[in-house]
């Protein structure tokens, strides 16, 4: 009953617009798939929180061991109190931030240049997969020795990690643009850096933007394990140090706040894609 009342007040706001009633059921319906989703979700994630709390203080789970939202919550307040959970988290996105970019306009510009130059991209392919298919984690002791236990080491075990997937993901979107429309601006004299500019870039925007959204996320992994090696501060650290002196109530607040970090900064990058889409029709 209350979903074909909410359907009809939609249909009536939507039908002011100017859209036929056809059009408005439409979007109506639309709209409450769209609720349903986004209610399911906050459902799932009640319970959960629900079941954790209750399952804690009833000693189902060992709250000593995953701690509980109670304890999360007090501890997140006392940390804002002093800020320091503030600075530990602008660290650590500061960090990824940086590695996000420098990562993502390095692979870019190396994926344009293996497009460019087949003889290169020939050359330089075993390596690439190699290092891809490398753990960047075993790299992290050389970081450390050659640039020191700071930020420097840190960015870098993420640029190891995101450059690669940015390089890999933009190679292959350039690699499988339909060369129909290549051999097509061929016969009207196009020269490599028009049919880049015109056909592979925008052909490749949508590998492009999803390069973006997994690179956020592989930039988020290399800082945290930097930060597990080598940090003084930022959500690793924290994350880290909360285990070695068995203050796991620190180590989930931790992990609750990156795990929040890291979803705000991958919606940031979906908002980017979003737009630059609309711009782009």
């Amino acid at each position: 009953m209350w979903k074909e009342h909410l359907v009809a007040k939609l249909k009536q706001h939507l039908g002011k617009g100017g859209v036929t009633p056809e059009h408005a059921h439409y979007l109506a319906q639309i709209r409450l798939g769209k609720l349903a989703v986004w209610a399911t979700q906050l459902t799932l994630l009640i319970a959960l929180i629900l079941f954790w709390e209750v399952g804690a203080n009833m000693r189902l789970i060992d709250p000593f061991i995953t701690s509980q939202p109670s304890s999360i919550y007090h501890t997140f307040l006392r940390m804002a109190k002093d800020s320091s959970i503030f600075l530990h988290t602008g660290i650590t996105v500061l960090e990824t931030t940086l590695s996000f970019i420098i990562g993502t306009i390095a692979g870019s510009l190396i994926a344009v240049f293996l497009w460019w130059s087949d003889f290169f991209s020939r050359v330089l392919d075993p390596y690439i997969v190699i290092l891809n298919s490398t753990p960047k984690i075993a790299l992290g002791p050389l970081f450390i020795v050659f640039l020191g236990d700071g930020m420097k080491s840190i960015i870098t075990m993420a640029l190891t990690i995101s450059i690669i997937v940015t390089i890999v993901m933009v190679y292959t979107g350039f690699r499988e643009v339909d060369p129909n429309k290549i051999k097509l601006i061929r016969t009207f004299g196009a020269n490599k850096l028009q049919i880049l500019q015109k056909v592979v870039l925008p052909a490749s925007v949508p590998t492009m933007m999803a390069a973006l959204k997994v690179n956020v996320g592989m930039s988020f992994v290399g800082v945290i394990v930097g930060e597990f090696l080598v940090a003084r501060a930022g959500l690793g650290y924290l994350i880290v140090y909360g285990q070695q002196v068995f203050q796991l109530h620190l180590a989930m607040t931790s992990v609750v706040v990156l795990i929040i970090t890291a979803a705000v900064l991958y919606q940031l990058v979906a908002c980017l894609e979003n737009r630059f889409l609309r711009w782009k029709e």
